[in-house]
């Protein structure tokens, strides 16, 4: 869903909707990312009392109107509330499937496990990403995003109502090896110690909220920095499908790395690799180059995302794990609200160029955050907290 739409959203807002203002444009992205967030927080606390398929099979039904929302829309304002709906789509499914998966699994392969998640989630952005600018060359922007969305929510249901069960009893057997005491955390406590008190949650709470800031500028500016540079829908389609290729693909070996390596420097490095990939990028005008900076891009990201779960799972007790995710998920993906309206308006201002160059550095300070504040998560399970 997200794929189809890194590509074809920008380039309708400005074809079909004649919008110039460049925040404007990214309107769509940050109401995606505030929905996001503000369903993920609650994701994850709904899925402690009732269960996490059902909360997965909800967020599906929400998907179910977007594509048909975009189809039909008279103005911008019916794509921004279309986009709504897809935060709450993702903020209930790819929470649940990301908790799900840090049930399934034991602390020994936990950054493995959400490298196979993540893997699979980016593969299919970069792979929806490559095939909607090509179909869209002959069945339009819109028909596009329609079909392909449509079927990819019935198909996400389909699987989701059929195939899925519940995870909560893997979630009561882990618990037994947890003191009691680790268990009892109000929901308020655990958000002030995801958020803040607790220095590897909020390392790692900045760091995926600047990451999915990055994330949220490259998926408005880049597809309109790429085209004000001469190149064709291909190859801004291509180039919009290798960053989370790389990301995707990567991330089946940087997770495991981080169960072996540990989260820290993982995340920190990563980090920084994602900044040089933005430099990169504003500091260059060919292809091949432009080419090697969303690689960049996309490895840095790979070393962040899978380890930053895997760290939370780490800290939390497995009885507000699902809690803790929420709250790290509202912070990573209020990026997406905060990069766009931040890159947006910088862009209006001074430039595309300027504005790119702003959420590098941004992204270069997260990563000295971490550095110096995080501590190592990855231990033997009876030091967890």
């Amino acid at each position: 869903m997200v794929g189809i739409e890194r590509v074809i959203l920008p380039l309708v807002a400005e074809r079909e909707f004649g919008l110039a203002s460049r925040a404007a444009i990214l309107s769509f992205i940050a109401s995606f990312g505030l929905v996001k967030a503000i369903t993920n927080l609650f994701a994850g606390r709904m899925s402690e009392r009732w269960g996490r398929k059902k909360i997965l099979v909800a967020g599906w039904l929400f998907a179910l109107p977007l594509p048909a929302l975009i189809l039909f829309a008279p103005s911008w304002h019916w794509v921004v509330l279309a986009n709504v709906l897809l935060g709450i789509n993702q903020g209930l499914c790819w929470s649940t499937t990301v908790i799900m998966k840090i049930d399934l699994v034991g602390s020994e392969r936990r950054g493995f496990a959400m490298g196979l998640n993540e893997a699979s989630g980016y593969l299919a952005v970069s792979a929806a990403a490559i095939a909607s600018g090509y179909i869209a060359g002959w069945l339009g922007l819109r028909e596009t995003l329609f079909w392909m969305g449509e079927i990819i929510a019935c198909v996400g249901l389909f699987i989701s109502v059929l195939f899925v069960r519940e995870s909560l009893q893997h979630v009561r057997l882990e618990a037994q090896q947890f003191s009691a005491e680790s268990e009892r955390r109000s929901f308020a406590e655990i958000l002030l110690l995801a958020s803040w008190k607790d220095r590897a949650l909020f390392s790692v709470s900045q760091a995926g909220m600047v990451n999915n800031l990055n994330d949220g500028m490259a998926w408005g500016l880049f597809p309109l920095y790429f085209a004000s540079k001469g190149l064709s829908q291909e190859r801004i389609s291509f180039l919009a499908a290798l960053y989370p290729a790389v990301w995707g693909m990567t991330q089946l070996i940087t997770g495991g790395l981080s169960d072996r390596l540990g989260r820290k420097w993982m995340i920190a490095a990563g980090m920084l690799v994602q900044s040089v990939g933005i430099f990169l990028l504003i500091e260059s005008e060919t292809f091949v180059l432009w080419s090697v900076s969303a690689v960049l891009l996309g490895l840095g990201t790979a070393m962040v995302y899978p380890t930053l779960l895997a760290a939370v799972g780490d800290v939390a007790h497995p009885t507000w794990r699902a809690s803790a995710v929420g709250v790290y998920r509202l912070w990573r993906d209020g990026g997406y609200a905060i990069g766009p309206l931040l890159a947006g308006g910088v862009a209006d201002l001074f430039g595309v160029r300027w504005a790119i160059g702003a959420v590098g550095t941004l992204t270069f300070l997260s990563g000295l955050i971490v550095a110096i504040v995080m501590y190592e998560t990855r231990r033997p399970q009876s030091e967890i907290r």
